[in-house]
């Protein structure tokens, strides 16, 4: 009925296999230490020598000490020299940013211009117009020549 097969352990058989593993790994170890005692290094044997060059004690120490203080200007010149780059790097960004804010303000003006002339233009288009209008209203309500001559007639046309 049940699926599953319980298999209970053997413990020879496991204690041996602990013991092989066991002496396996010290064996592993006592190999290493005999290879290390084999390789070790020997001792180096230099001739003597004077070090520190020509220069006495006190002189190598002032060296020393110049070259630290010469040092510490030369990183404060380097400091300075990364700041004025950064500042010069800035400033042509600015001028570039200005230089682009001139051009579209006079293709702004140029642009105000050329809508106020169409303006005006239009305006003069416009008032021409009106005027022709305004000069043929009136060219039609006034009175022909002819009517003038027909109104002074004389005496004979009054009624009296």
């Amino acid at each position: 009925v049940n699926p599953h097969v319980l298999i209970t352990p053997n413990e020879n058989r496991r204690n041996k296999l602990l013991q092989s593993k066991l002496s396996f790994a010290k064996k592993e170890l006592d190999d290493l230490e005999r290879w290390k005692k084999e390789h070790r290094p020997g001792t180096i044997k230099l001739a003597p020598q004077r070090l520190g060059g020509k220069e006495s004690e006190a002189q190598a120490r002032q060296n020393q000490q110049m070259m630290l203080m010469q040092s510490k200007y030369r990183q404060k010149r380097k400091r300075e020299e990364y700041v004025k780059a950064k500042k010069a790097a800035e400033e042509a960004e600015n001028l570039k940013k200005k230089e682009i804010q001139r051009e579209k303000a006079e293709r702004l003006e140029v642009k105000k211009r050329q809508q106020e002339m169409q303006r005006r233009a239009m305006f003069l288009e416009d008032q021409q117009y009106k005027t022709n209008e305004l000069l043929n209203r009136l060219d039609f309500g006034l009175p022909k020549s002819d009517s003038c001559q027909i109104a002074n007639r004389g005496p004979e046309s009054t009624a009296w």
